[in-house]
């Protein structure tokens, strides 16, 4: 089977607008959480949320694109520039290298402005519809940067961006292309989606708090918290990455996926369970050093997390969830969360999971508290799950040049 290597990162989200940004911050355990500014949430349950600040999308595309596109789709450009360039992506590669993203609501803050505007005046935007399909993320990628291979698209909630990973890794493994691009990217910050998470109880209402608010694993945690951001990842077959001397930062070992087939949003222990030991079996079952969890500072979710790592491994090593710094980016997370599996593999330092600070009694692993730690790690596992009961597991391996 065709090996595939990570030869370029990309991320944007409440903590940074570049890798190296955001992955210092989140070491230091900075928030990125605060009083929603995307619109006026006075009158909303939940105030609070992890935006990403000071981004300009004029940085990716002019100003008449602009009007026709989500956000989702400016910070996915962001993040996949800043990967692509870092993977000295070559012109004569653009021909056959494809695109897998993922969003889990696409352009909803559109879909909302458009219905509003429906309803008022009796009319939408012309570019209405191309503006919140979640596979344009993929379309105007694949345009700005001429990559005309397989151009593909994962909706599968919290766990769209690794899914997306996962689909990118099949296309490489079966020799249909030799490299694809992976954008992970998310931006519903906006009255509906959080009305509508608020109403099902889902989100943290710490309003006071808000660098408290969201606390993976704490016994104080009542909700997850809305993030934005994207995340991208270069991936190409290994023995060409290395013919061209790309500089790879790890290998992908192993993947799973499952359902729970159970409910659509309470969790079930055996899902997560599977798809962690189908991506441990694809890995040949390696040691691993480092886990990021998918932590997402939910009562049960937490809960269920942490029994299933129990019940795979006979000593889960150290894990950590970034949440607490970056709230929940939905279908952006996995991809963004990859990026950050792989800069620890990088800097061999694992983020903390801040605001832990009265571990639940029942969230009973090493999860790293509040300060990051320097230790050996060459394979790191990346866990994400989603409403529908879908859920993935990813293995990253360092590599050694």
């Amino acid at each position: 089977m065709r090996k595939v290597a990570v030869t370029g990162l990309g991320v944007i989200n409440s903590v940074g607008h570049n890798v190296d940004e955001v992955f210092e911050n989140l070491c230091n355990g900075v928030c990125g959480i605060g009083k929603i500014t995307n619109f006026d949430a006075s009158d909303q349950k939940v105030k609070i949320a992890a935006e990403v600040k000071g981004f300009n999308p004029l940085d990716v595309l002019d100003a008449k694109e602009i009007k026709k596109t989500d956000r989702f789709i400016h910070l996915g450009l962001k993040a996949s520039a800043e990967a692509l360039a870092d993977a000295n992506i070559t012109d004569d590669m653009r021909e056959s290298m494809g695109v897998s993203s993922a969003s889990g609501m696409g352009g909803l803050p559109s879909i909302e402005s458009n219905i509003t505007s429906l309803n008022a005046k009796n009319r939408v935007s012309p570019f209405f519809i191309p503006s919140s399909l979640t596979n344009m993320l993929a379309g105007y990628i694949s345009i700005k940067h001429s990559l005309k291979g397989p151009n593909l698209s994962s909706t599968t909630a919290c766990t769209a961006g690794l899914h997306a990973i996962n689909v990118a890794c099949k296309t490489i493994m079966i020799n249909q292309t030799d490299s694809m691009l992976v954008v992970g990217s998310e931006a519903v910050i906006c009255k509906s989606a959080i009305s509508g998470f608020a109403t099902m109880k889902a989100l943290s209402t710490k309003n006071d708090t808000p660098h408290l608010a969201s606390s993976p694993f704490d016994s104080s945690r009542d909700g997850f918290v809305m993030g934005e951001g994207a995340g991208a990842i270069v991936l190409e077959e290994l023995e060409s990455a290395k013919k061209r001397g790309a500089k790879i930062y790890a290998t992908i070992e192993g993947f799973g996926e499952s359902a729970d087939a159970s409910h659509i949003t309470t969790p079930s222990t055996d899902g997560p369970i599977r798809a962690i030991k189908q991506a441990l079996k694809m890995a040949s079952n390696p040691k691993i050093d480092y886990i990021n969890a998918h932590g997402t500072s939910t009562p049960l979710g937490d809960i269920n997390e942490t029994k299933a790592f129990k019940s795979v491994f006979d000593t889960p090593p150290p894990i950590s969830s970034i949440k607490g710094s970056t709230g929940h980016a939905l279908g952006a997370t996995g991809t963004i969360e990859a990026v950050v599996s792989i800069k620890a593999l990088e800097k061999q330092i694992a983020p903390p999971t801040i605001n832990l600070n009265h571990q639940d009694n029942e969230c009973d692993l090493d999860y790293i508290a509040n300060t990051k730690r320097e230790m050996n790690i060459s394979y790191a596992l990346s866990t994400n799950y989603g409403f529908g009961g879908t859920n993935g597991a990813i293995i990253f391996k360092k590599y050694f040049q």
